[in-house]
């Protein structure tokens, strides 16, 4: 980022933060079309293309074809260590689908969990707004809940439903389109990344929050803590690649 906000960066600082190019996939070679190849030979083309171009800021994006889940865990967990979310997992035989990754391609990526508290809510937009499915999600405090993030991911519309009626029938303030209720409803919250907030009290935010279920066989009382939620954030900056980072 520190080369990204400069129009014309220093030579000195073109050497200190080199740029490379990753490529990881071909759709037009010449006047050639490519993206109802299977994957695997577009794959070939991409190669033979950047070792003919013999330039070292311009490299393939890693990958392997195994069948072994050993090697498949190792490349995964290297991937992690380097500081990415994850992997992509393709179909060989897959063609190029522009827009949408489909069927073909799935991602793969570590995610924790967290057992939060709905705190407060609001309306959803499009096809959501009938239910309140924007949801605070609080963790245990010494003086009660702070709000570590907020989602609208994970749930269906049964469950929006489900939850807009309770929502209401514990609701203690309605202002400026926001309920706010009682520290009741507790659910499983899958995330990627802790991060530092000063948009809430508590501190942090959770990135990328997706409700998992809703945990009707837990009290509010048995929530995470936001003393878990600090421990989580500081051993993940321990990590080498965040060090590096």
């Amino acid at each position: 980022m520190r080369r990204f906000r400069r129009s014309r960066p220093d030579d000195g600082l073109m050497e200190e933060i080199p740029l490379r190019l990753y490529l990881f996939d071909v759709l037009l070679v010449g006047e050639k079309i490519l993206v109802d190849r299977a994957y695997v030979e577009r794959r070939r083309v991409l190669e033979d293309l950047i070792e003919m171009l013999d330039d070292d800021c311009v490299r393939s994006i890693p990958c392997i074809v195994t069948e072994s889940s050993e090697e498949a865990r190792d490349f995964f967990s290297r991937a992690v260590r380097e500081g990415h979310e994850g992997v992509i997992l393709k179909d060989l035989r897959s063609p190029y689908l522009p827009g949408t990754r489909g069927r073909h391609w799935l991602k793969f990526k570590h995610t924790d969990t967290l057992d939060l508290v709905v705190v407060a809510a609001e309306r959803g937009y499009g096809r959501r707004h009938r239910w309140f499915s924007d949801y605070y999600l609080a963790a245990r405090a010494d003086d009660g809940f702070e709000v570590v993030g907020k989602t609208f991911k994970g749930l269906s519309d049964e469950e929006f439903e489900w939850m807009t009626e309770k929502l209401k029938s514990i609701a203690v303030e309605r202002a400026d389109g926001i309920i706010r209720v009682r520290p009741e409803i507790v659910v499983e919250v899958a995330f990627n990344e802790i991060q530092r907030s000063p948009k809430y009290r508590s501190g942090f935010a959770l990135r990328f929050a997706r409700i998992v279920r809703i945990r009707n066989d837990k009290s509010p009382d048995e929530a995470d803590t936001l003393e878990r939620i600090r421990e989580i954030f500081k051993s993940r900056m321990k990590e080498p690649s965040r060090q590096r980072s």
